[in-house]
């Protein structure tokens, strides 16, 4: 688990006055308005009605201010242009979700027995007390996994009403939904149909409580395929995950039958990678997010651009890039509009880590 520290950081640019002393203005033919220095001519000036006086100064200054704020204005327009682009072409991957457990040992039998996974990694730091736990269906430098976390001695928690499901890809969803009662699993929807569709679809939920879509598919080289999450402005966060995060929109559905609108964003076909299923409930715009969700991770080549983006695009920086203490990995840390943290890892470090 990550502790992001979260620190202020605003940069406030000022336009320094100008002054002119001992100067006359004059407006010329072209629009281009310049100061010119007389010094001793001025009495000169006063005797043909001229005064050297603040309405002229400010004359003066207004187009001047006015050109250096298009310049700077048609500086920052080409910076966010070059930051946007250079997003879409970053090598990103969603790398894993991270979320916060009870029983630690409880939810590992139940992943490995249950849902198939396998335990692909543990480490206790117990100087920060807290244990991690890395499980999926493939390696992590391949895969989409599952991050646990147990804080020592927190055996509950709030998942609160924003975050959904996890979504696995099974082949068939019966048999599936028949092994994990009789591993004493808690079945929350029956297979059947999904409302409005066609897809064979089952829900459970883990020890936790943390609920689990099961989608009936044919084989699939990443079947840790979803997170549904909740949101309160659907294009708002669609616009926000293509700029700040260089996700694509997958497809979009309405169904107004049952009051709600999902929209499925990645960096790939939902058949070959995970994605992020983002869900919006007509009129509601808030969402109680608990304490038991933490963040997805996505990798990165250059944690610095990206933090760049996230702010061009609207979103808040908690961690400012930079390498994580004692490790060394670079990371940077945010919040989307509804206030979801996503952390992303440079990826070479990822790698490294891995080693």
């Amino acid at each position: 688990m990550v502790r992001i520290i979260p620190v202020a950081s605003s940069i406030k640019p000022s336009l320094s006055s100008l002054r002119f002393s001992n100067a006359a203005c004059f407006s010329f033919p072209n629009r281009r308005l310049t100061p010119v220095y007389l010094g001793s001519a001025v009495p000169q000036l006063q005797s043909f009605g001229l005064r050297s006086c603040k309405f002229f100064k400010r004359a003066v200054t207004i187009p001047a201010v006015s050109a250096a704020g298009n310049a700077a204005q048609a500086s920052t327009a080409a910076t966010q242009e070059n930051t946007i682009g250079w997003v879409k072409k970053d090598k990103r991957r969603m790398l894993h979700v991270v979320y916060r457990v009870g029983d630690l040992d409880r939810t590992i039998k139940f992943y490995t027995e249950c849902l198939g996974m396998k335990l692909l990694r543990k480490r206790d730091v117990t100087d920060e007390r807290y244990t991690n736990a890395f499980l999926g269906y493939g390696p992590e430098d391949s895969h989409f996994v599952i991050e646990l976390t147990y804080n020592y001695g927190v055996d509950k928690y709030d998942i609160g009403t924003g975050f959904g499901h996890f979504g696995i890809a099974v082949e068939d969803v019966t048999k599936s939904v028949e092994l994990i009662k009789a591993k004493g699993g808690k079945v929350t929807r029956e297979p059947g149909p999904v409302k409005g569709g066609k897809t064979v679809i089952a829900f459970i939920e883990d020890p936790d409580g943390y609920k689990f879509e099961l989608l009936e598919r044919g084989p699939s080289p990443e079947p840790l395929c979803q997170v549904m999450l909740r949101v309160g402005d659907l294009d708002r966060s669609i616009e926000f995950h293509e700029k700040a995060f260089g996700m694509e929109l997958l497809r979009k559905r309405d169904n107004p039958e049952f009051k709600y609108t999902i929209a499925m964003m990645g960096y790939g076909p939902e058949d070959k990678n995970v994605v992020l299923e983002l869900t919006y409930n007509y009129g509601v715009t808030e969402y109680d997010k608990g304490n038991a969700y933490a963040q997805i991770a996505i990798g990165t080549d250059d944690v610095y651009k990206t933090a760049e983006a996230i702010e061009l695009a609207g979103g808040k920086i908690t961690r400012e890039p930079g390498p994580l203490p004692g490790i060394g990995t670079k990371i940077t840390a945010c919040l989307d509009p509804d206030g979801w943290k996503t952390v992303f890892v440079d990826n070479l470090d990822f790698l490294k880590e891995l080693e």
